[in-house]
């Protein structure tokens, strides 16, 4: 590809760098009928206590109506159960089941071995430095 800007070799390698960063988690949950979305949803929700739909969508970034599916998928497969707030019945808090806690897991850490080993081919400074530049575009999200 021609460089149509200096920036334009960060945006390529944050661009591809991403695609090898879940290669073998997206490959592993096509095997199971699923998708990077759903893994997104069951990774926020592992990580979040008493989370309901709102607060989910909002820390995805999307709308209740592009979460809605995937999440419907999920409680179909049994992944996900919910439980609903008696003061706010409208309310439903989300949760992994045993299956969705394992299947997050997997995917997870096949994520976690590609960042473990891209971190393995740089001293600490590089490593700090990588997160420093992680920090500032994601502070682009607030």
């Amino acid at each position: 590809m021609k460089s149509l800007d200096l920036l334009d070799q960060g945006l390529e390698l944050l661009h591809f760098g991403f695609r090898g960063l879940t290669v073998k988690a997206d490959e592993f949950l096509a095997t199971q009928g699923l998708s990077r979305v759903h893994h997104r949803i069951l990774y926020v929700i592992a990580r979040s206590d008493n989370i309901n739909v709102g607060e989910l969508s909002a820390t995805l970034g999307v709308s209740k109506q592009a979460v809605h599916r995937p999440l419907t998928h999920l409680f179909e497969r049994s992944l996900v159960c919910y439980t609903r707030v008696p003061e706010r019945h409208r309310f439903k808090l989300l949760a992994l089941t045993e299956l969705g806690q394992a299947l997050e897991h997997q995917a997870s850490e096949l994520e976690r071995c590609a960042l473990r080993q891209a971190l393995a081919n740089t001293d600490p400074q590089g490593q700090k430095a990588w997160t420093v530049v992680m920090e500032a575009l994601s502070e682009n999200l607030n």
